[in-house]
C-alpha cells in the first residue's frame, strides 16, 4: 500500500523524530563541503564498510533485481505480506519510501555518496547532535546493521506535556550510495521485534543511475505505474489491522497512493 505526504505538513504533526531526519537531509544537501572542522574529531575518509548481507546495489543482483520488490526507481524494496509502503515528498520530488508493518515502521531514504568514502560515521554525529540539542537522549550501539543510533526523541503530547518517542537510526554506505533508515514504532521499543524490517532493509537495492550527482543529494524516487490514489483520512480494509502510530508526521498525513500487496 502507498501512501503520499509532503514534507511541509510535518510541522501540523507534532513529529519530531521527523524534524531531526529533515534538518540532518537539509545538512547533508547544504553544509556538506563545511564537515571536518577542527572543532571535534569528524569520521571521514574511511573507505564503505563490506556488506555482505546487503543492502545491495543494482550491480551486484543477478537476475531481475526488480522481482519480488517494488520498483521505486532509486530504490527497490521488497515486498513483505501484508506491508503498508508510503512515499514522502520534497517539493516534486518523492525522496523517501516508509514501510509499516504492523505496530513498526522503517523509512528508507538513499543517498548520493563519495565513490570511495562512506559517510555514515559523520551522518550519525550530526544526528545525534540535532537530536540532544532538542533535548533528546542518544545511545550509539553496534546492532544487528551495524553501528546505529538509539534515540528518544522529545514530542509534544496531546495534554501539553513532552514526551519520548523511541527510534532506531541505522545506515549503510555503498559504492557512491548511502542508504539511511529509521525504525519507529515497535521495531524501536523493542529492537528484538525488528527482524523483518531489519530483513526489508537489507534486500532494498539502490540504483543510483551513473549520472554525476553531488555527495548527500538525495536519489529521487518513482511511483509505480500501477499506483492508485487514496484520498486523504480514507482508511482502507488493509490499514485497519495495522495498530502502528508512532508519533512519525510522515505515517499519519496526505493524500495516499495504494497497492494492496
Amino acid at each position: 500500500m502507498f501512501g503520499r505526504r509532503k514534507k511541509n505538513d510535518s510541522a501540523k504533526d507534532g513529529g519530531a523524530a521527523e524534524q531531526v531526519v529533515d534538518g540532518v537531509a537539509g545538512d547533508e544537501q547544504d553544509g556538506g563541503e563545511e564537515l571536518g572542522t577542527e572543532s571535534a574529531p569528524r569520521r571521514v575518509n574511511l573507505p564503505p564498510a563490506p556488506r555482505p548481507d546487503g543492502p545491495w546495489d543494482v550491480s551486484e543482483v543477478p537476475g531481475a533485481p526488480e522481482e519480488g520488490r517494488v520498483d521505486l526507481g532509486g530504490i527497490l524494496v521488497p515486498g513483505v505480506e501484508g506491508m503498508e509502503l508510503r512515499v514522502e515528498v520534497a517539493g516534486d520530488a518523492i525522496v523517501a519510501a516508509t514501510v509499516v508493518l504492523g505496530d513498526s515502521a522503517v523509512q528508507l531514504q538513499a543517498f548520493a555518496a563519495p565513490k570511495k568514502e562512506g559517510i555514515w560515521g559523520e551522518v550519525r554525529e550530526e544526528i545525534a547532535t540535532g537530536i540532544t540539542q532538542q533535548g533528546g537522549i542518544i545511545d550509539e550501539v553496534e546492532g544487528p546493521l551495524g553501528w546505529e543510533l538509539r534515540a528518544q526523541v522529545p514530542v509534544p503530547m496531546p495534554d501539553g506535556q513532552t514526551g519520548a518517542q523511541l527510534v532506531r537510526f541505522v545506515g549503510v554506505d555503498g559504492p557512491r550510495w548511502f542508504l539511511r533508515g529509521v525504525i519507529s514504532g515497535q521495531g524501536a521499543v523493542r529492537p528484538e521485534s525488528a527482524g523483518v524490517l531489519e530483513q526489508i532493509f537489507r534486500e532494498t537495492v539502490i540504483v543510483r543511475g551513473d549520472g554525476p550527482m553531488a555527495p548527500r543529494d538525495p536519489i529521487v524516487l518513482k511511483l509505480p505505474n500501477d499506483a492508485q490514489m487514496v484520498p486523504d483520512g480514507v482508511q482502507t480494509d488493509d490499514q485497519e489491522g495495522s495498530r502502528f502510530s508512532g508519533g512519525m508526521g510522515q505515517l499519519e498525513q496526505g493524500p495516499t497512493i495504494t497497492e494492496v500487496r
